[in-house]
């Protein structure tokens, strides 16, 4: 054989292995015992990379294996349509229309929500799933899906609720580190509407149920890790414009808190009550009346609160730019009904999850809440533009204007808040509030925007510390932590000197 025969051989040889090695390791990472039923997810369907799938049964790589092996992960969506799983059906209930996923592998996620089209459309039905764990390989039972309807939201005629982007949503789910998922989405109309009925011929026909929204999806939200990027890591480019200059300010966050912490800082240090009314006379003076100035502030110790750059939010995310009201007269108090199943070392994977959900997934401009709080207590920034000014949220659809939105974490219809959850709540209430000159025991005037209980343009006498629901007709947050607010009202009242 001549040396030129050799050579050839040999490099069809090389790229015969070359070829089966990349196409063994494109092959998808699904368990066997899922083979049958579980689809690879679309390319056209991942926002970013992610993760890849574990197998059920393999070992658990640790998060030290994880960044030995890949680059760091700012956090990514899967979006997978919904498909129809049985036909039109009629149930003791009423007539019932089945959408959802059947049980499949998917890469890894910690947090999932459904979403919609229409962000005015409501989902009439029951959202259930069921998930993998990523360390074991054991699925869970099924677990119900907030379905949330619109409540919580940037008011009407605002930019924000007319940028196009927004869509309808469920509440998030938190499930932790998953690599599974199994979802069922019911039409069913509830209640006496659901129960058959006589005409006046006597004939019975079944009532109308509404059609679930088009464009249903489900969104399954990695985290990513806790650590920030590395110098030089790219990051998502924010959606509006704006020189270079312009780009780096807006999206400096920690620049808006500049009064309170140095720049870059991860927690706003507390103070004591002594140096906090010495702080709210330096920020606010120039606002003061000479009566306001003279009397007592009545304001409460700063407590610690961790900033967007504690948690790792990616600034690229939310759109350039913070948005304020005139002032904060009223806090309104919501759950995140994301369920109770997180350790406190989770929180910063869960808020950059809710985050990330708020903007990619429902289309808001950052995060909708301006405060959120886990149960041990801690304190965490939500939408940035700074803790201590009035920063325009979307959590009270129809109140979001001279009002702060504070969210525990977790889902209190049937269980109770901590003390230490409560205990935030006054804590950070006596202090903003205060701010602003406000009573937590007391009465206040917002008027609407309009929603489900209030039309545009009424002024609503509501309670300076109030519950979602005052605001709009919802069960958050929660019958267990709305019981509790009286308790907060009178304990940032002491917290004010009051």
């Amino acid at each position: 054989m001549t040396m030129s025969k050799i050579r050839s051989m040999r490099g069809f040889l090389a790229s015969s292995i070359g070829v089966t090695c990349a196409a063994a390791l494109a092959l998808p990472l699904t368990p066997p015992a899922l083979a049958a039923t579980a689809g690879p997810v679309p390319a056209t369907e991942a926002v970013s990379p992610a993760r890849p799938a574990l197998r059920a049964g393999t070992p658990a790589t640790t998060t030290a294996d994880r960044r030995a092996a890949e680059p760091y992960a700012a956090g990514s969506t899967q979006s997978l349509s919904l498909e129809p799983l049985t036909r039109d059906r009629v149930t003791p209930s009423g007539p019932s229309t089945e959408l959802g996923l059947p049980r499949r592998a998917v890469r890894h996620f910690s947090l999932l929500g459904v979403i919609w089209d229409d962000p005015d459309a409501e989902l009439h039905g029951r959202v259930r799933v069921r998930t993998r764990a990523a360390a074991t390989g054991t699925w869970s039972g099924w677990q119900d899906v907030d379905t949330h309807n619109g409540e919580h939201a940037a008011d009407p005629d605002t930019p924000e609720r007319a940028s196009g982007r927004v869509r309808g949503a469920t509440a998030a789910l938190w499930v932790g580190d998953s690599d599974g998922v199994e979802l069922r989405v019911r039409s069913e109309s509830g209640g006496a509407a659901a129960h058959s009925a006589e005409n006046a011929s006597g004939a019975r026909k079944l009532a109308a149920v509404p059609p679930l929204p088009s464009g249903l999806r489900l969104e399954l939200i990695d985290p990513g890790e806790d650590e920030a990027p590395p110098s030089g890591a790219a990051v998502d480019v924010p959606r509006t414009g704006g020189s270079n200059s312009e780009t780096s300010a807006l999206t400096d966050a920690s620049a808006a808190n500049a009064d309170l912490a140095p720049l870059g800082a991860t927690e706003i240090t507390a103070l004591s009550r002594a140096e906090t009314e010495r702080e709210s006379l330096a920020l606010y003076a120039g606002e003061l009346t000479e009566q306001q100035r003279q009397a007592k502030p009545h304001v409460g110790p700063r407590p610690a609160i961790v900033t967007r750059r504690g948690w790792g939010a990616n600034e690229g995310l939310r759109e350039s730019g913070f948005r304020y009201t005139k002032k904060v007269r009223a806090a309104f108090v919501h759950h995140t009904a994301s369920g109770n199943r997180y350790r406190c070392s989770q929180v910063p994977s869960l808020i950059r999850s809710i985050y990330r959900y708020h903007v990619k997934s429902m289309g808001w401009r950052d995060i909708g809440y301006n405060f959120l709080i886990d149960k041990c207590g801690k304190i965490y920034e939500g939408r940035a533009g700074g803790v201590a000014k009035p920063v325009l949220g979307a959590h009270t659809l129809g109140f979001n204007s001279n009002s702060m939105g504070i969210a525990v974490l977790g889902s209190y219809g049937a269980t109770k808040p901590s003390k230490a959850s409560v205990k935030a709540i006054a804590r950070l209430s006596a202090w903003k509030l205060g701010l602003y000159r406000m009573n937590p025991k007391g009465k206040t005037y917002l008027k609407s925007a309009g929603g489900n209980l209030y039309r545009k343009g009424k002024k609503v006498r509501l309670n300076v510390i109030s519950g979602h629901r005052d605001g709009f007709k919802t069960a958050c947050p929660g019958r267990k932590l709305y019981g509790k607010l009286g308790s907060a009202r009178s304990k940032a009242a002491r917290y004010q000197g009051r």
